[in-house]
């Protein structure tokens, strides 16, 4: 699966795991994930985050 990095604090987001705890449920592809979801630790948004 493929990882996303928030470029302003370094949160790794891996799309096997998700995001659960804020609506992403494990497996979502990227590109599936609502434009309105950010960072879960510093709250950017989705387009602040860069494939690894």
């Amino acid at each position: 699966m493929t990882k996303y990095i928030c470029e302003m604090c370094g949160y790794v987001f891996d799309t096997e795991v998700g995001d659960p705890d804020n609506g992403v449920a494990p497996g979502t592809p990227w590109e599936d994930i609502p434009n309105d979801w950010v960072c879960p630790m510093c709250g950017v948004g989705k387009d602040q985050f860069a494939e690894e």
